[in-house]
């Protein structure tokens, strides 16, 4: 870590964010490419100035545990099975055209059976970031196109969490666990997670409520709880935050906690994405770049045609087929996810791990060039376009 400590690191951090950001909305970027950047320049395989990462990637990860928290609050029942009801077909049939894809380029270019799946597996998902931040909020969310959208997403999300869950079980080292636990620890968390929401915390919640620190502070008490409950019982603390959330997701003051969780979420977040680029070796990616730029090319020129074919079955009109498909013609932050903690356990070479990040950076920037100048945005470059 820098020479002044965790103070320094973040300085350089967030200043160096900030900077970057600035040029990426100037050019139409999602800021997760900026803070990759950041990583790549400041940490050990740039400038150096912030080398030690270890902490920084334990304080990320909480980042990552209220991105999946949050996620679990806005899964309603009624609202799930309505939009999973309309995709299912399309995102199961498209996450496995693209689990065989990139699994055939990685196999293809040498990679070992594992590692292909792994690699196969990461291409399944596009970014809920870059497709939801790209999504003009009054004029999509609420029509059919940005229903699709979200339903697609949403339906990947949950794929994203089992395969989470399998990679807790598989975990190698002194950290393993036996492979059935966390189907066993899976249900009993539920089970105990609903009923304490249902007879405890929302009670207290509904008594206090009036003071909105104590309800952001048990909102934070809560996810962080069964974040470590889910660990103790062999699972990951991503699936106990998801699990925490899910758990409130019916109850009214869910939004609320959404809404004040957000500015935390997104401050640990840069520091994920941070780590991330700080992780990428490009000396490295000298072994991966032509198996990177053909995943990359087969990424962005299958996820839009594939969504297209798929969605004009369901009688979709061609137009918003093909506008969907562009939308979510990119790899995801869950894919990069699913790299950092295959890695971690041991499960993925350091050669496929950098092949998975190379080629999400890749699709963020050219999938989010194209949908800025083709279609409504929040940040599109021409006023025709630009929608918030």
């Amino acid at each position: 870590m820098a020479d002044g400590g965790i103070l320094t690191s973040f300085f350089l951090i967030f200043a160096g964010a900030a900077v970057l950001a600035t040029a990426a909305l100037y050019t139409r970027q999602p800021l997760i490419v900026a803070y990759i950047a950041v990583g790549a320049l400041l940490g050990p395989n740039g400038a150096g100035w912030v080398a030690d990462q270890r902490l920084l990637a334990e304080i990320a990860q909480i980042g990552i545990i209220f991105l999946l928290f949050l996620l679990g609050l806005d899964m309603q029942p009624s609202k799930l099975l309505h939009m999973l009801r309309n995709t299912l077909l399309v995102g199961i049939a498209s996450s496995l055209v693209f689990a065989g894809l990139g699994y055939g380029v990685a196999r293809l270019s040498g990679f070992g059976f594992v590692d292909a799946a792994i690699v196969g597996a990461a291409m399944m998902f596009s970014s809920t970031i870059i497709g939801i931040k790209l999504l003009p909020t009054t004029v999509l969310h609420h029509r059919h196109t940005g229903e699709v959208v979200v339903g697609l997403l949403l339906l990947q999300d949950l794929i994203a969490i089992l395969l989470l869950l399998l990679l807790a079980g598989l975990g190698a080292g002194e950290h393993a666990v036996p492979l059935w636990l966390p189907f066993v620890a899976l249900p009993a968390l539920l089970l105990a997670s609903f009923l304490f929401v249902r007879h405890v915390l929302l009670k207290l919640i509904a008594r206090f409520d009036v003071f909105h620190e104590y309800v952001f502070l048990v909102a934070i008490g809560w996810c962080l709880s069964l974040a470590v409950a889910a660990e103790r019982g062999g699972l990951s603390l991503e699936i106990g935050a998801f699990v925490a959330g899910v758990a409130l997701a019916t109850s009214p003051i869910a939004q609320y906690i959404a809404e004040s969780l957000k500015p935390l979420r997104d401050f640990f977040l840069v520091l994920f994405f941070f780590t991330v680029g700080a992780s990428f070796d490009p000396a490295m990616l000298e072994t991966v770049l032509l198996p990177a730029l053909l995943l990359t090319a087969v990424v962005l020129g299958a996820k839009p045609v594939v969504f297209r074919l798929l969605l004009q079955r369901l009688k979709e009109r061609n137009v918003l087929a093909w506008q969907v498909g562009v939308r979510l013609g990119q790899i995801s932050e869950f894919s990069l996810l699913l790299a950092y903690l295959a890695e971690g356990g041991d499960l993925l070479s350091a050669e496929a791990s950098t092949l998975i990040q190379a080629t999400a950076i890749a699709t963020f920037l050219v999938s989010s060039y194209v949908v800025v100048l083709r279609y409504p945005t929040p940040i599109a470059v021409s006023e025709r376009l630009r929608r918030n």
